[in-house]
């Protein structure tokens, strides 16, 4: 399999580290493309759910309408032993309307391979973080825009986000990006 050429890799990843900074997800970058800010090749990480399907709809229950919280996640293929914690971030991608991120949780320990639904509700995994969303409100904030994609991506981290209580999301996003090695990501399309 050939090698894409650097050139536009790195111009693609300076492009993806730039909207990370100004948080327009909608962009198609995500939080990170291909590339890490410092211009290092991603590894990359498997995410699945029990209740969520790549390209399909996210069930209403995760929604606005419904009270079910966040999904289950589950991931593997973290980099070891680089790996020094895990974070989640679910965003949407409408670029018409503006993207929204609608969960941050970061400093999730790097053993861990799962998350609970309704974590925020249970008992979020210990040690983890929080972070503000698009709504300035801290938690799962359940989307609500009905024909908008929904993307739940886990970054491996090469070290623990070390943030003030007070943080932006901004701030938050920009740390997550300069730590990350390795990401995955599971795309639902719509709300049921």
């Amino acid at each position: 399999m050939g090698q894409p050429k650097t050139s536009a890799l790195a111009t693609r990843a300076a492009a993806c580290a730039a909207v990370a900074g100004s948080l327009v997800l909608a962009s198609g970058c995500g939080l990170l493309g291909a590339l890490s800010p410092s211009g290092q090749v991603l590894d990359s990480i498997s995410v699945s759910s029990p209740r969520l399907s790549e390209d399909a709809p996210l069930p209403a229950g995760y929604s606005c309408k419904g009270t079910l919280g966040n999904p289950p996640l589950r991931w593997s293929g973290v980099p070891s032993p680089e790996t020094k914690s895990v974070a989640i971030v679910v965003d949407d991608d409408n670029a018409t309307e503006g993207a929204q991120v609608h969960w941050v949780l970061y400093n999730i320990d790097y053993r861990t391979t799962e998350i609970g639904e309704n974590v925020v509700k249970d008992g979020l995994p210990e040690g983890s973080v929080q972070g503000p969303t698009s709504s300035g409100k801290v938690g799962y904030s359940p989307p609500c825009r009905p024909s908008d994609n929904y993307r739940f991506t886990v970054y491996a981290l090469n070290a623990k986000i070390n943030l003030p209580k007070d943080a932006t999301l901004s701030e938050t996003l920009k740390r997550i990006a300069d730590r990350t090695i390795a990401r995955g990501r599971l795309t639902t399309v719509h709300i049921e």
